[in-house]
């Protein structure tokens, strides 16, 4: 499937990179279906493209690769709303931001997708360790961190 976004022009995606969110992401409800682009095999970083709107991406990881004690509680209502039988099939992503020389992500509003079904669900975590700029690392060290 082509895909046309502002950053990249238009890209061929597979099928099986399209994730769901049937409720939208937290200030964009209308837009629910994206792509996941993997710039390399050893990313730590991903984009998370809509397919509705070229301008609307975002950068995202695997919070685990940063925060050791990471972890999304799922109750049974959301694991039934996601098709999840097991926790096994869920992935957890955050939403990166940069700010000065930061990247920090929204850990209180995980990603959650369904690698089985490829559906997703924005979550609102009540864990007040975690923020929505919680600290990831130094700009500097990305590079560093992919070439280890």
């Amino acid at each position: 499937m082509e895909v046309q976004t502002s950053r990249f022009g238009v890209i061929e995606i597979a099928e099986d990179r399209v994730i769901t969110f049937s409720k939208g992401l937290l200030g964009f409800p209308a837009k629910s279906r994206y792509c996941l682009l993997q710039p390399g095999d050893d990313a730590l970083f991903f984009w998370l493209q809509s397919l509705e709107d070229p301008d609307l991406a975002f950068v995202i990881t695997d919070p685990a690769m940063f925060v050791a004690d990471y972890s999304v509680p799922l109750r049974p209502e959301q694991m039934e709303g996601l098709g999840l039988e097991k926790l096994e099939d869920a992935q957890a992503f955050v939403i990166v931001n940069k700010v000065e020389d930061q990247l920090t992500g929204n850990l209180q509003g995980p990603l959650v997708v369904n690698t089985l079904s490829r559906e997703g669900e924005q979550l609102v975590l009540a864990d007040k360790r975690w923020t929505t700029r919680h600290p990831l690392m130094k700009v500097g060290q990305v590079a560093e961190k992919q070439s280890a």
